[in-house]
């Protein structure tokens, strides 16, 4: 388990790039969203593996892409905070294909046992050229991972609604807590 891996999930437009970015200005490791990435990718090569063209192949990418961004960041040091990551993509393909990669893949690429879920949050949801889907799918998405997070084995703590700095100071105090009480124990 990579106990410095820490997982931002949730759903689709709750706020968690805007974290992400938060905790890189405050000299943490990030990591952005694999989807994300992909899709900027496919827009300019040859949009064979969008979400909205080919969820099945979007979703075996991100798993390759998740899968490399954990190897890249073996190297560092300190928390490393991911913008989604191997079970949000795993968890897409076995809920679109039923392929059983999920279980497996997990349990061989484990995250820090703290995973941070970002809720449904309309009043800032936004479509955009990279987010396509409207907020049903996006909740629909949210209330899987729900289910699948802590079916793995993680203690999904909900990230509140309010100020990216509140939910950056939110997930630190949360990380330090688990520390200290890991140590007292």
């Amino acid at each position: 388990m990579a106990d410095n891996f820490v997982l931002l999930s949730g759903c689709s437009g709750g706020g968690k790039s805007t974290l992400l970015a938060e905790l890189c200005a405050r000299g943490h490791n990030v990591v952005e969203e694999p989807g994300r990435r992909i899709v900027s990718e496919e827009l300019a090569g040859d949009r064979k593996a969008l979400p909205w063209a080919d969820p099945a192949a979007f979703a075996r990418r991100a798993i390759e892409m998740a899968l490399a961004d954990r190897q890249s960041a073996r190297a560092l040091s300190g928390w490393v905070f991911f913008d989604r990551g191997l079970i949000d993509a795993a968890s897409a393909l076995d809920a679109l294909t039923g392929d059983t990669v999920l279980e497996t893949l997990c349990a061989a690429h484990r995250y820090h046992r703290r995973v941070f879920m970002a809720p449904p949050w309309p009043e800032i949801y936004e479509a955009d050229s990279e987010r396509q889907h409207g907020f049903k799918t996006g909740l629909a998405e949210y209330r899987r991972l729900a289910m699948v997070i802590p079916a793995l084995g993680y203690e999904v703590v909900t990230l509140p609604k309010t100020s990216v700095s509140a939910r950056a100071d939110f997930v630190l105090a949360s990380l330090s807590s688990g520390i200290r009480s890991a140590v007292r124990s």
